[in-house]
Formats: C-alpha cells, structure tokens, sequence
C-alpha cells in the first residue's frame, strides 16, 4: 500500500523531533548552566524547564557577568547582510560567524520539506535558538550535532562559509598565515588553514570582547524572544532590511534556476501561469510583521533592536556604521573604517562575485531600477504595498519616473532605535 504524502511528510516531521529531543537530551549541559556555581539552581538532576526558570529568576544572578554584547544580523537573502556583517568581521574585538544557522536547516529539515517554504522558514525554532545561545556563550562544540558528516576530533572541513569569517581563518585558530596573509580571501583561507579545529576556535571566542551572528533563517525578530529576554546575554539585534524590488532583482540575478520564471516574466512580458509570487510576498510578510513588531516597541525589546535600511547604509556607510555602534555601545576601530573606505568605491569589475562586498555601494542600492521591467516592479509595488509605505520606500508610477535616478524612491527616514 502506497503512503500518501501527508503521511510522508507527517513522517518527516516527527523525525526532525525525534532528533532535535535528542540533540537537546545529550547536550542540556551547555545551555543549562548558569554563568556563576549555583548547585542548588542549576542541577543538571533537574527538569531542564525548571532550571532555565530558576536560573533565570535567581534575584541574585548578576547579569551580563562577562560584559560581552551579542550581535545578532537579522536578515533575508540578498538584503546586503554579507555587507553589513563585514562591518563587524573586520572589528578585532568582535567574533564572527556567517549562518551557522546553515547546519540546523540541513541537518534537521529534509529535503522532502526543504521545498515547503513554510516549514523551511518556520521549522525547528527550538534548535536554531538553543544552537545561538550555545554559539553566544562559546561553546562551538554544540556546531558538531548538526555537521555532518560529524567532526572527528574536534576537526571539520565542513563548516559552513568558514572562510566569511575573519576570527576562523586568523591565530589561534590558523596557525600557517603569514604576514602577508593578512587579508586572505574567503577560498584562500580554506586552503590555506586546513581543517577547522573546533577547539582553537572556542578559546579564540572566549579571548575576543563580542560575538556577532549573521542569519537570514530566523524570519521575524518576534522569534528570538527567548534569546533576547535571556539575563545570561547581552542580545542585541540588527534588523537588516531593503527594498523588495530591489532583493527580488538581486535574488533573480544570483539564484538564476530558482528565479528562472520571474527572468522569463521579465525577458518575455509575459508573466508565467506557475509563478510562484511566494518567493516575493513571504519577504515581505516578514518584513511587515517583523518590523511592525520592533517599532510598536513591546518593553522587552528595549535597548535591544535597531533598524537599518540598507540604501541608508550605502549612500552614507561610515556615518550609519557609527549610529551601529553607537546603539551597541562597542567603539569602533580603525580597521572597520579602512574596510569601508575600501570597500564601498568599487568599479564595475569589483562586484563580479555574487556573494561580494566590494562595489560602489551606493550605486548597487539603485541599481535594480534598471534591472527590473516597469511590469514587474508595478506587481511587487501592488504586493508590497504596506511594507513599501512602513519602511519609507517610494512607488514609481510609469517606466520614466522608475528609471529617473534624480528621483529618489527612498524618503527621509530616521528609525530611531528603542532605548
């Protein structure tokens, strides 16, 4: 007898839990300890509820022991999210890791549901915040559930963009640089350090003053609530967002197969039967409801969320760099000001790799306009119409007015952070 695919895909669903309880089983003691010796709060004898109440509710427990600020880069796909976690790669105080979220996806979410965007985007919450709080406290250790396959000895060459990450490709954690090797690209890393020692790189998270994250797999900033109210941390995040006409004219242009009916839409004037338009409206969705979420500022975001539109960021990057840091109370250090003098004047030729940062920004933030047929753009205008207009983002009502660059499509916003 034939299984249906409810049945398979009910299945599946209960497999990810069955491994997620496990991971969670075997590895408790990595969340559930409190930062100070607490035997009569913390025992790992303990239901795991309990202690995470009692923890969190000791009216002793002196918060942010370490006084470290945990950066979390929330995002979507092609929002300029790479840019913006450069900002702090290139800090030498701060440790960064581009989408370990990756490995949760991949590990937990098979690929029967990966084609489900719903499950993909909402499946497995638990994982992705109990991996985060591990990954803010520095126990890298917790990474080796979800790599596969799983690291022997500590040792991977399987972590996820390893070589985004200026942290896991410098001493202690590389130890065959030179001087010269200073400012390795991301595929000269790889090569040149070898396989990633998960213990060199825990003792070198613990030596810098901040930890940052970049993720473009939670979808709302409502979903890190846990993380944010958690006393343990100093959880600060970043809410990337851009203009959708301008991600779904960057996503078209790098993920050409996945976007292949919107090209032929956009090439042809005819807009396919199949489209699938989920591809557009769940960003912005997300970015409604996210957003709506941050500016309506419920009291335990407070301190805690900042907005950042990323045309602002590119048409003035040293000066939104600084308000960035303003917010999070880091100073900001010489080698963040070299990288964005460096890296926001590039020609033509500096932004030929998809996942670079080197360009004119400014001009890149723009340059959907010429991208996009005006039929298209009308479309997402007519979809995104709410967030379009929450964000400050101009509609262009003829094919003219769209490709006029002395007409600015951006109003004057100032989305101040909530403190």
């Amino acid at each position: 007898m034939q299984c249906s695919w409810k049945a398979v895909l009910l299945l599946a669903l209960a497999s990810i839990a069955i491994q997620y309880t496990a991971i969670r089983t075997f590895t408790a003691k990595s969340f559930h300890s409190c930062p100070i010796p607490n035997p009569v709060n913390c025992s790992l004898s303990q239901d795991t509820d309990v202690a995470d109440r009692l923890c969190d509710e000791n009216p002793t427990f002196p918060y942010n022991l370490s006084r470290k600020t945990h950066v979390l880069i929330l995002a979507t796909t092609r929002s300029g999210s790479s840019f913006v976690g450069q900002l702090f790669n290139q800090h030498f105080d701060v440790f960064y890791l581009f989408e370990p979220l990756y490995h949760v996806q991949y590990t937990l979410i098979p690929k029967l549901t990966q084609s489900k965007s719903t499950t993909d985007r909402r499946g497995m919450p638990g994982a992705r915040r109990d991996l985060l709080r591990s990954l803010y406290d520095c126990d890298l250790y917790f990474l080796e559930n979800y790599i596969k396959p799983q690291p022997v000895n500590h040792t991977t060459d399987r972590l996820f963009r390893r070589g985004a990450s200026k942290a896991l490709c410098s001493p202690p954690v590389c130890e065959s640089l030179g001087a010269v090797d200073l400012h390795l690209e991301e595929g000269d890393c790889v090569k040149k350090c070898g396989t990633l020692n998960l213990t060199l790189a825990t003792e070198s998270c613990r030596e810098h003053g901040h930890v940052a994250i970049k993720t473009v797999r939670v979808p709302e900033v409502s979903d890190l609530r846990a993380l944010v109210e958690d006393p343990r941390l100093n959880l600060k995040v970043i809410q990337l967002v851009r203009d959708p006409r301008g991600i779904l004219a960057s996503r078209s242009e790098t993920f050409r197969d996945t976007y292949r009916l919107w090209r032929i839409w956009d090439g042809t004037g005819r807009k396919p039967y199949n489209l699938d338009v989920t591809q557009l409206t769940t960003v912005c969705e997300d970015f409604w409801n996210s957003v709506s979420t941050g500016l309506n500022r419920p009291p335990w975001l407070k301190g805690k969320y900042m907005l950042v539109r990323y045309e602002d960021l590119a048409r003035n990057p040293m000066k939104k760099t600084e308000e960035i840091y303003g917010f999070l109370g880091i100073p900001m250090d010489s080698n963040v000001e070299r990288w964005i003098q460096n890296n926001t004047r590039g020609d033509r030729s500096s932004s030929k790799h998809k996942y670079g940062t080197v360009r004119n920004s400014a001009a890149t933030a723009e340059k959907w306009r010429f991208r996009l047929s005006y039929e298209i753009v009308a479309f997402t205008q007519h979809a995104c119409q709410q967030v379009l207009a929450q964000l400050g983002y101009k509609t262009a009502g003829s094919e003219e007015e769209l490709k006029n660059l002395s007409i600015s499509l951006v109003e004057e916003r100032d989305f101040l952070p909530f403190s």
